[in-house]
């Protein structure tokens, strides 16, 4: 029998918690159980998807060579190539269309398949070096981030360990049970060492929502309104702490004067919660100092989701929750590890006169929209790590008849053969988190770490890294971090930033970088006059800025309901995917079933529709057919179809973003995945 031992690593996956992991290794290549490791906040423990990893390391269909597209797009017809000849064809493609067009041309298009900082950013140094079209990320954070950042200035917030000593947890726009489970180690505790009380506020009945003592669920686009509702009965009650605004707050008395007819009635004719509900909550909020508001990505994800951020975020400056032991909020600690990223994305060679392309609209730019080309050339060339955008990005038919273009040259840098590759003139074999070296840090919790290869990747799979830096010898790009390996980057990193270099970090495992940090804006707010915005300088936001509103508040701007669109669509992560990652292994596969879109079972009975009927749900955008689930603890006129299936999943091979938007929502873009109207027909 093999002798197994575990050795340590990081889960990469686009996840708040970037989880410590345990990684049993059974071999040179092979691995075994993965478990959490025991630090402070992954406490021992890991989502089930990610201790089923072996799955994915070694899957039958995981790419294990250069493949070069032999048939049409898309007709699924390769032939294996070296890696010398695959890269030769995507460096000459890329040479050509400079040639032709211009280096702007050649557009690198990444995401977060891994939040590791080597193998993530590394794409932007070649971006930098050769004057390739910017990225700007837009598909996940832009839009909480101008909503925290309106009123705090920063992105640190509470301690999430802090959650088990509240008194009441509001989990607002997240579903930590599915995306988040160690959020759910420190609630538990709360509850079984505190009596502390759990409330979900979410549009539907999620798994977290399944466990609370309190479930609100306002309409899709509704949360701002509620949140002033709230902050109404506050003041008018004698709830709000009058010492910690005038300390800590810029207009307190313009927002109370505001917030006067932002009664509960005029909430619920909004967010459809009765007011008597909204006043309960208010005054259970307003009476518990421990209050700790855990704030999701969820309810951002509409056209007005950066001033519903802001609204909701108000809370505990009202109430003063920020000065107590387990109360505040918390939405990132991002910005509390102060990495100097210069050497890893080439920073030091951008030239900002280059053009900058909002990654959410790649399905119009691929098309030639000139608008978001920003009269510049058409996108001739790609290369695509981390991401899939033909069933990621919104509006994806016109995602999937951009890359069908004759004239655009697309590589593709993946684990598997995703709806992106298939549509790619050359595809190439990517490593996995244990495969590679890399640096992580993480939003919902404070630690930096490093994950060191401790594998060997199957076949021919090379890390990105490495295939950036190939590229660029081919392509005559000159920067110091092309001739490094990626531990040394790792190093470099880290000691540039004032932390342990990668030896140092190895041995600690983790670091704790909230210790000494104002993560409670003890010492003020990280605005100019050190106080919280309840008026947000919305113009230092973004371009879009004049939709704001001033003080909190419902903004209207969303894709209403009407006559011939009566429901709204929410397309929320899944518990066993996480956006198109898992979305191939059988464990995941298995436990998720099918598409399923969740419908209330009073507007089931309305239709006819029973568990298992086939409907087709569409908008000017277009349709799609998708199996029924009557559900309770969503409002009529709301549907919800969880997780992002691959195309093939459909019926007719079309997928949940077709009905997406790509327009950007203010003030600085951002994709509204949970704002969107459509019809709904029986088949």
């Amino acid at each position: 029998m093999t002798a197994s031992t575990f050795v340590p690593s990081v889960c990469p996956h686009d996840c708040p918690s970037t989880c410590a992991l345990d990684v049993e290794k059974l071999g040179p290549g092979r691995i075994g159980r993965v478990r959490g490791a025991a630090n402070s906040y992954t406490a021992g423990v890991v989502c089930a998807k990610v201790a089923r990893y072996a799955e994915r390391v070694h899957h039958p269909e995981r790419l294990t060579v250069p493949l070069q597209r032999v048939g049409a797009k898309g007709g699924g017809d390769w032939r294996p190539v070296s890696w010398e000849a695959a890269l030769d064809l995507v460096a000459e493609a890329f040479l050509r269309a400079a040639e032709r067009y211009g280096s702007e041309a050649v557009w690198p298009y990444y995401y977060a398949g891994t939040m590791g900082y080597v193998q993530r950013d590394g794409i932007n140094r070649l971006r930098h070096a050769m004057r390739y079209s910017g990225q700007k990320n837009t598909i996940c954070t832009a839009l909480a981030d101008a909503g925290w950042l309106a009123g705090h200035g920063a992105k640190r917030g509470a301690d999430p360990r802090e959650m088990a000593e509240s008194d009441l947890i509001v989990v607002w726009g997240g579903n930590p049970v599915a995306t988040q489970v160690n959020v759910m180690t420190h609630i538990a505790r709360a509850r079984k060492e505190r009596g502390a009380k759990l409330v979900v506020v979410d549009p539907y009945r999620t798994g977290t929502a399944e466990t609370a003592d309190l479930h609100l669920a306002p309409r899709p686009g509704t949360d701002g309104a509620l949140a002033c509702a709230v902050m109404h009965v506050l003041f008018r009650d004698g709830l709000a702490d009058r010492g910690y605004l005038a300390r800590h707050a810029d207009a307190p008395g313009e927002l109370e004067a505001h917030l006067r007819t932002r009664t509960p009635e005029w909430a619920a004719a909004i967010t459809g919660i009765p007011a008597g509900e909204i006043e309960a909550f208010a005054r259970l909020y307003g009476t518990t100092p421990r209050s700790f508001l855990r704030l999701g990505y969820g309810f951002s994800r509409s056209r007005n989701g950066a001033a519903q951020m802001h609204a909701v975020s108000c809370l505990p400056v009202v109430t003063g929750a920020w000065s107590h032991r387990g109360g505040g909020a918390l939405y990132s600690n991002s910005s509390i590890y102060h990495l100097d990223t210069t050497l890893i994305e080439g920073r030091d060679r951008r030239d900002p006169s280059v053009r900058v392309i909002d990654m959410c609209s790649i399905g119009p730019a691929l098309n030639g929209d000139a608008g978001v080309l920003s009269g510049g050339p058409p996108v001739a060339a790609m290369l695509i790590q981390n991401t899939n955008p033909a069933v990621v990005a919104p509006d994806s038919r016109l995602v999937r008849s951009g890359f069908a273009r004759e004239d655009l040259f697309t590589c593709v840098h993946e684990q598997f053969m995703t709806d992106t590759a298939k549509l790619a003139d050359v595809v190439l074999p990517a490593t996995m988190m244990i495969e590679h070296d890399d640096l992580y840090t993480a939003g919902g919790q404070m630690h930096l770490q490093v994950a060191m290869r401790q594998v060997d990747a199957p076949g021919e799979a090379r890390e990105n890294h490495w295939v950036i830096c190939e590229l660029a010898r081919r392509l005559g790009a000159e920067h110091p971090g092309f001739a490094m390996t990626a531990r040394e980057l790792v190093d470099a990193t880290l000691r540039a930033s004032g932390w342990p270099g990668v030896e140092a970090m190895e041995a600690l495992r983790w670091l704790d970088c909230l210790e000494g940090t104002d993560h409670k804006f003890e010492r003020g707010f990280a605005t100019p006059d050190g106080r919280f915005r309840f008026k947000p300088d919305w113009a230092a936001l973004g371009p879009l800025h004049e939709a704001m509103p001033a003080l909190p508040d419902h903004l209207a701007n969303i894709e209403e309901a009407d006559g011939e669109h009566p429901f709204r669509l929410l397309a929320p992560p899944a518990r066993q995917f996480l956006n198109t990652s898992f979305t191939e292994t059988p464990g995941s596969r298995r436990r998720e079933g099918r598409p399923t879109l969740l419908v209330n079972a009073a507007d089931c009975a309305a239709l006819g529709l029973r568990e298992g009927d086939r409907v087709r749900i569409g908008n000017r955008r277009g349709d799609l057919l998708i199996h029924v689930r009557p559900v309770e603890g969503q409002q009529q006129g709301v549907l919800v179809a969880e997780g992002i299936w691959p195309d093939g999943a459909f019926d007719e091979g079309i997928g949940i973003n077709v009905l997406v938007g790509a327009d950007p929502a203010p003030p600085n873009g951002g994709a509204a995945f949970h704002d969107t109207a459509v019809w709904l027909r029986s088949e």
